[in-house]
């Protein structure tokens, strides 16, 4: 992207939206915490315009307030958050003063939201074209076989295939790029002068992310709808955003046009969470050693499964398929690729989470098809997993201790020793050991991926897989974490299989990289070589769908 591209729509630039009344007018709004949180305002003297046509982008960490402005613009806010200061203006119509019922219309006729998991903001038990439908039910007098009509129109209109047949899916039948189609259709249905979207992209692979982004932009143009983009992500901003707004701890800190911000940051906050931004580019690192052991080995490894449907009869899918890798002590390899290509089915293999249903698995030099059971149980303390979500990875009742010194335990480490032990991993991720007695939701999201790494490595194992354990955090957590696994790693002398689909990840961190595309690897070689000259169409596509992948940011 170049600075021309940024600019495609200077009619709707900050310089721009004084010439017409903006569709959102947020005046010095100040929302306040419950007594005793850990500060007075969740938001505090917020001002923010967003024009037709244009999109605002709402950047920050965790805990800054977007989300909190986000559902105080719908409507939506906590019972305990109380707004205690400033205006929220829809087209000059006061939010705050409307009534419930007022406020009601207004969410569909005049402003819609895309959440950012539509597989729990969708019905699972409504058909996605009826709970479309709904919204046209309740809010106009159209007649069944227009209300269809429409729902088709807007179903192809938001470039999902074959309209009649989304419309009668459910949405556990669709892929979260359609299902989040689904969402994007439901919010426009009514065609409001305002959208909200609330990280909309997060748990997207690159070219899905691509087309929803460009979707959004298509829209944005053709209806002139203003947008307020809630994200964490740079890349998203630079391809998206016309202006950019940050807060932190629920301060507007900095405002302007995405080219200012992003190239030349004014305040410190700012500047920190954009050089937290990882490059495309892999740094220099130490090639690992040719002679180094083998920690991970797999030979024509493949997974099949077999579904079964009215029609087509029994169909059988490859979602892994001759997949050959291997991993160096200290070394990481990543595996990248699209949602479905393959990229979690391979870790689940190695980890013995699910079997394969052929090939070979090396770890640490024992093939696991030719051990006993009581070998293999001996055995899987060596490979331990980090998951996405560390908040559904940890037990809600048991405290940080008690998840970590459980499978030492069960292996047959004194209780004494496993808390000694826990103590010092607890310090290893940079956590207060007095933290074990604490539970899993009174820590952050990174301070939990920490503990979920803390309690892997309690097993001492000789290879740690981390399946998308940082794509939910937020950019300058997600620099630490990052930089906290790279140090463990390079300490501990561990092998990593790390799986991502965020490909500036993969450029940080990653030795050498795997890119699988419907279970069968396509490209395979040194992150640098890969990085500066790939080979596969496949590869390059995901490349050139990265947001943001040529924008210049500030360093």
């Amino acid at each position: 992207m170049n600075d021309t591209t940024l600019n495609r729509n200077p009619e709707n630039s900050s310089a721009s939206s004084n010439a017409s009344s903006p569709v959102l007018a947020i005046k010095n709004l100040t929302i306040d915490l419950p007594a005793n949180s850990d500060r007075d305002h969740a938001v505090s003297n917020v001002s923010i315009d967003v024009a037709p046509g244009e999109v605002v982008c709402l950047v920050g960490e965790s805990g800054s307030g977007k989300s909190v402005i986000a559902f105080s613009v719908m409507g939506l806010l906590a019972k305990a958050l109380t707004v205690s200061g400033g205006s929220i203006s829809l087209q000059d119509e006061n939010l705050l003063t409307a009534s419930k019922d007022r406020l009601r219309d207004l969410r569909c006729t005049g402003m819609g939201m895309i959440f950012q998991e539509p597989m729990t903001a969708l019905n699972p038990v409504m058909r996605c074209g009826d709970q479309i439908d709904e919204v046209l039910q309740e809010h106009t007098d159209l007649s069944a076989t227009e209300r269809h009509a429409r729902v088709i129109e807007m179903l192809t209109e938001v470039h999902l295939p074959d309209p009649p047949r989304m419309y009668s899916s459910f949405p556990h039948q669709l892929s979260g790029g359609q299902r989040q189609r689904i969402m994007i259709a439901m919010a426009l249905i009514l065609e409001p002068v305002l959208l909200i979207a609330d990280e909309p992209t997060t748990a997207l692979d690159v070219t899905t992310q691509a087309q929803i982004l460009q979707l959004i932009r298509d829209l944005n143009k053709n209806h002139q709808t203003g947008v307020l983009f809630i994200t964490h992500d740079f890349g998203v901003v630079a391809e998206l955003g016309n202006r950019v707004a940050v807060l932190k701890q629920g301060e507007l800190v900095e405002i302007g046009t995405t080219e200012q911000v992003l190239s030349n940051p004014q305040h410190p906050y700012t500047q920190m969470l954009i050089a937290s931004v990882p490059q495309h580019t892999p740094p220099d690192r130490q090639a690992i050693e040719a002679t180094a052991p083998v920690v991970l080995k797999t030979e024509n490894l493949n997974k099949r499964y077999s579904t079964f449907g009215f029609s087509s009869g029994k169909n059988v899918v490859h979602a892994a398929k001759d997949v050959s890798i291997e991993v160096r002590k200290g070394e990481t390899l990543g595996i990248v690729g699209e949602s479905g290509s393959g990229k979690s089915t391979v870790a689940r293999c190695i980890t013995w989470l699910i079997e394969s249903s052929d090939g070979r698995i090396w770890l640490a030099g024992d093939d696991i098809a030719n051990l006993s059971k009581k070998e293999l149980v001996s055995l899987r303390r060596k490979v331990q997993i980090i998951f996405q979500d560390p908040y559904r990875s940890l037990n809600p009742r048991r405290t940080v201790g008690q998840s970590i010194v459980e499978g030492p335990m069960n292996y047959g480490e004194s209780a004494a020793s496993a808390l000694e032990n826990a103590r010092s991993l607890m310090e290893l991720v940079q956590l207060d050991p007095d933290g074990l007695d604490r539970y899993p939701h009174q820590f952050s999201g990174g301070q939990r991926q920490r503990i979920c790494i803390a309690r892997a490595l309690a097993m001492k194992p000789d290879l740690l897989v981390a399946d998308e354990a940082v794509s939910a955090l937020d950019v300058s957590v997600q620099a630490q974490v990052l930089k906290l696994l790279e140090e463990i790693r390079d300490q501990m002398q561990l092998a990593m299989l790390f799986i991502t689909h965020d490909l500036r990840v993969a450029a940080q961190v990653c030795d050498a990289v795997a890119v699988m595309s419907k279970g069968q690897v396509v490209e395979y070689g040194p992150s640098r070589e890969l990085f500066s000259n790939p080979q596969h169409e496949y590869t390059k596509a995901l490349f050139d769908a990265a947001p943001g992948r040529n924008f210049k940011f500030a360093r």
